[in-house]
This record gives C-alpha cells, structure tokens and sequence, in this order.
C-alpha cells in the first residue's frame, strides 16, 4: 500500500510571478520520498538500511529557498535536453538553432529557464502523482510547443519515473532525473565505500568541455570497465581519476532493463536502476565543493554523491550515428526509469 499526501512547500519569489510551490510525500512500508511541484523535484527519498532504520539518501535543501536560487539540479527533472549540446547550436530541416550557453562553451541541461526552474501542474495518482506543463513554441529557443508529462509511482520498493512528450515541431527531447544519492544517507562526507556496477560495454569519451567526441569506446581494459562491482575510491585512486561525469552506452532497446547497481556495505542498502534509455549518465559530484548549505545544514564536498541519470546520449542531436534524439509531430516520448531500494 503506498499513501499519497499533498501539503504547501512555499511560495515562488514575486519576480519569478509567485505561485504555491506544493509537496508531494509518497509512502510506502519501504521507501518514503517527497516531491516538488516545482521543478518536479525529488526533496527527500529514505530508505531502509539493513537493521530497517530509515535514513534520507538524496542531497537538497530543507526550504524553497534553496531551489530557487542556483545549485546543481538537486532532484530536479531536467529539459527539454539533458545534459551538454555543444557550443549550444543545432540545425534541423536546415535552420541553425542557437541556445543560450550556460556551461562554458556549450548548453546545458535546458538552458538559463529550464524545467528545473518552473511550476508544474499536479494531479494526485492513487499511488503517486502526475505532473504537467507546456512548454511553448521558443522556450530556451527550442522549436515547438512541447506537452510533458512526468509521472512518479511509489509500489513497495520500487520507484518509477514515467516520461511522456508530444510536440507540434520537430524537437531535440532528452528528460532525466538530476537526484544526487549518498547510500550512507545525505551529509555523509563521500561515497568512496560504495560499490558501483554498471552494464555497458562502451562509453563516451569527452573533450575537454565534456562533449563526447563522436567515439563510442570500448570499456574493455580501462577505468570505465564497470560491468564488475568496483568500490569507488578505490578504482578512482587506480586509474587515476578524478571522478565520473559520462555516458555509458546501454543495449537498445524499449524493453526494461537492469542497467546499474550501486551496494553500500556499511549499512547494506541497494540501488538498482533499471530503464528504457539508451545511456546513463554516471557522475560522482565532481563539481560539489561544500559551500552549498544542504538539509539539516549539511555541506556537501566533492565527490560526497553520485548521480546515474538514465538519457539520451549527450550532443546527440548533433551526432547523426547517436541514438535518435528528435521527436516528431504525432509521435510520443515515452521513458520509463525505476529505482529498487533493497538491503543486503
């Protein structure tokens, strides 16, 4: 049995047009989290440890406050594309697009207003909730007027994110999940003791921007391997890495399928995520440096999180051999991502 309960998070700043900002608490006898109207954000997601104490396991903010102003996507829903387009540009049926640059040289999940930053419409499911915006024809400079559904369930152990979109333009589309998990529980210094598996046979190596450079690597013999479970810090420490922050490429495919596994030995908890896109994302926090004051005044230094953000691959709409990353007038995306919470 999973109950569903609503209740006022706080109200948007006047300059952002005002607006009740509601949360969403999804429980069940496993798992409890809560979710933002704004943005669509994952504020809270506790979980049993082996000795069934519950403790919250995603990195964010105890006030609005906090998500209004500029932090790196805690929890958010991010789009109308995730991750990085290069230099910000495309051309599709021969006119060049040119969004804004918020990453460097390149754009970045959505852009200066993305669907991070904005009001949802919600509707209360029996089991979790739906929400809904339209996101207009020139928003972030993006062709069409794009309907977005994101839908959270809560059954047992499982959560599951449900994506759908229609467009009336030819639209690059790419909508993830930004939550930053620490299986230790959130304000836990780092996430070296965790141990990470994830089923790709190749990767996508990046410039020095972070943009893949076309190559589709084989992970054969190299730090990216990680088809067997590896304990983070160590394997960092290894290859010499200073972290994550790429696309393994999954099998395609619509089926539902196990595509990575993280195990925290200190307090047995489990994270599998299974889903229906052709990458994810693996990224260690790279960017956290501790001067974000998070819940219960928690500071949250490098590497003190990971992120497996199930996507298209990343500057797809300019990389014709990459999964198709456009969506047509009359077509519907629809993704599905689940999160299974075990103990071990």
């Amino acid at each position: 049995m999973t109950t569903v309960r609503r209740e006022a998070f706080g109200r948007m700043p006047p300059e952002e047009g005002g607006g009740e900002v509601e949360k969403f608490v999804l429980q069940s006898d496993s798992v409890r989290v809560e979710i933002l109207s704004f943005g669509c954000i994952i504020t809270t997601l506790e979980t049993k440890d082996k000795d069934g104490r519950f403790s919250d396991i995603v990195l964010g903010f105890d006030t609005l406050e906090g998500y209004t102003k500029k932090h790196p996507f805690f929890g958010a829903v991010v789009g109308r594309v995730a991750n990085r387009i290069a230099n910000g540009r495309f051309k599709l049926d021969g006119k060049e697009y040119q969004l804004f640059l918020n990453n460097g040289p390149n754009s970045l999940h959505g852009g200066a207003k993305g669907f991070d930053k904005v009001l949802w419409s919600p509707q209360v499911l029996p089991n979790g909730v739906r929400f809904f915006r339209l996101s207009p024809d020139g928003e972030e400079s993006y062709p069409g007027d794009l309907k977005v559904w994101v839908t959270y369930t809560l059954s047992g152990r499982e959560l599951a994110i449900n994506y759908q979109a229609q467009t009336s333009k030819t639209t690059p589309i790419s909508l993830t999940n930004h939550a930053y998990f620490n299986l230790a529980g959130q304000g836990s210094r780092d996430v070296y003791d965790h141990e990470i598996s994830i089923a790709a046979d190749s990767y996508l190596p990046v410039d020095d921007t972070k943009i893949p450079t076309g190559e589709v690597a084989a992970v054969q013999g190299t730090g990216f391997d990680l088809r067997q479970p590896v304990e983070l810090g160590k394997h960092l420490q290894k290859f010499h890495l200073d972290g994550f922050d790429h696309n393994f490429c999954l099998h395609q495919g619509q089926d539902r399928r196990l595509v990575a596994r993280v195990f925290h030995p200190p307090t047995g908890r489990t994270m599998e995520v299974h889903t229906t896109q052709p990458g994810i994302q693996f990224y260690t926090g790279n960017n956290l440096d501790g001067s974000l004051k998070g819940k219960g005044a928690a500071t949250y230094p490098k590497h003190s999180a990971f992120c497996l953000e199930t996507q298209n691959w990343p500057d797809a709409v300019n990389k014709p051999h990459f999964p198709n990353v456009l969506l047509h007038p009359g077509e519907e995306y629809n993704h599905t991502t689940w999160l299974v919470f075990n103990t071990a």
